[in-house]
């Protein structure tokens, strides 16, 4: 288990069952100094559970990437704590998938997918085999050779995907993936998603502005104030596994996408006020 803190990290020990495996307390983030200073996040609690799918909406500027940032290890929380319990043999305990499919244009997309493992002292037919498996779960195997620059958007959003995968880490932070994506594409590459994360169960947070995706992707949907950023609704997505994309035509589904929307209207509109007060 490792507990990230405003003083920093300690590694410790601690058991993986079917409990808590992200437990965030009390955590704030401050940027600048003096007057400058912005108030990101404020006392954020949020618990995610063993192999769960929580995606985390609310409106820009809240927050969200920020903390997730903090929980990969990528910044600190200027104040309150983070615990991710991962198992003793995890060499990766966390594989991250950012918005801008951060992959090495000057490599092959099955060397940016092997990229991943470099670092792990693998056997090299395992290597090959991880790397040649993730590829054909993308369907990227036609591609392998060639460079992202290719690929459509689409393409090397799946390369980015297959990169974070290949590491099988037991924990998978994405930040609005599919942001970039043409609607029709985005249906596609979550439905691909869904797919896989029922096949793999792996711990996801999932940062996206989407209710629809929220709900057809997670088993919670959590929602963020305006900044700074606290947790204001947790919702259990009423159904379940393994679903598919018919479900966007069920009552239930329109149901819980209004009453998210009606809290998140609320955090768009004083945001947007805020904003008008400012300029």
């Amino acid at each position: 288990m490792f507990d990230w803190t405003g003083r920093g990290q300690t590694p410790t020990e601690g058991p993986v069952g079917a409990g808590t495996r992200i437990r965030v307390q009390d955590v704030g983030k401050i940027y600048g100094v003096g007057s400058k200073q912005v108030e990101a996040l404020k006392g954020v609690d949020l618990d995610i559970r063993d192999n769960e799918f929580v995606c985390m909406v609310g409106p820009s500027g809240c927050g969200k990437s920020t903390l997730l940032r903090i929980i990969a290890d990528l910044q600190r929380p200027s104040a309150g704590e983070v615990e991710v319990t991962t198992s003793a043999a995890a060499l990766r305990p966390s594989a991250v998938v950012f918005q801008d499919y951060s992959i090495y244009p000057w490599k092959t997309v099955k060397d940016n997918v092997k990229f991943g493992l470099l670092a792990q002292n693998l056997p090299k037919a395992e290597v090959e085999d991880r790397v040649s498996r993730w590829l054909d779960k993308l369907s990227l195997t036609a591609f392998a050779d060639h460079y992202p620059s290719q690929l459509s958007g689409g393409m090397r959003q799946r390369v980015a995907i297959a990169r974070a995968m290949v590491v099988e880490s037991e924990i998978l932070l994405m930040d609005e993936p599919f942001a970039a994506l043409d609607a029709q594409l985005r249906r596609v590459l979550q439905e691909e998603l869904l797919d896989l994360w029922q096949d793999m169960r792996r711990t996801v947070l999932f940062i996206t502005h989407n209710l629809d995706e929220a709900i057809l992707l997670g088993d919670r949907v959590v929602v963020m104030s305006g900044r700074p950023g606290r947790v204001i609704g947790d919702y259990e997505v009423p159904f379940g596994r393994p679903r598919n994309a018919e479900i966007r035509g069920s009552a239930d589904f329109a149901a819980l996408e209004q009453e998210l929307w009606h809290q998140l209207r609320h955090e768009v509109d004083d945001g947007a006020a805020a904003r008008a007060e400012v300029a």
